[in-house]
């Protein structure tokens, strides 16, 4: 009898765990399809947050490309206008060195006539300075004279054009 009642409880027990085995089963494939729902919101929701990353950084690069095309642009007309004032300063520089030529020049002339009208030369009142006798010709006669009025001189009454390119003078 110990054996046909272990046999039974054994049995019953059996059948007890298969129950419970299948009710184990079905919990697990509850919690297994609970998972995997789970798992597929999650890798949705990874899925949206990562496009959401990609539109946003492709709006950035996209300000970012506009920005740069502003900045490339100001820089082209920043250096459009450093190369025009270049050029102007390199005209104004070589008008300035003609001017500066053209002053010691006429400073020379007038060092030279002061130079002939102070030197009388000794006692007849007369002194000899390029070929004009001071003491004969009055200093308003002299100036009128086109050599020694540079005013008078053509070349010094043309206007300076200096070019940009070869910074040539053109009279």
């Amino acid at each position: 009898m110990a054996s046909s009642s272990g046999t039974s409880s054994g049995s019953s027990t059996m059948v007890t765990n298969s129950g419970s085995d299948e009710d184990l089963q079905a919990l697990m494939n509850e919690r297994k399809r609970k998972r995997m729902i789970s798992n597929r919101e999650s890798a949705r929701r990874s899925r949206m947050r990562k496009q959401k990353h990609l539109d946003d950084l492709v709006a950035q690069v996209s300000q970012l490309q506009n920005e740069n095309h502003q900045i490339l642009t100001r820089v082209s007309i920043t250096t459009q206008r450093y190369l025009n004032v270049e050029a102007e300063n390199s005209v104004l520089r070589a008008q300035a060195n003609e001017l500066s030529h053209r002053l010691q020049s006429l400073n020379d002339i007038i060092d030279s006539l002061n130079g002939c009208n102070n030197n009388t030369g000794g006692g007849d009142g007369g002194g000899d300075c390029g070929g004009f006798n001071v003491a004969m010709i009055g200093f308003n006669e002299m100036v009128d004279h086109s050599f020694i009025n540079p005013f008078n001189l053509a070349y010094l009454n043309q206007p300076i054009m200096a070019s940009a390119d070869n910074n040539m003078f053109q009279y």
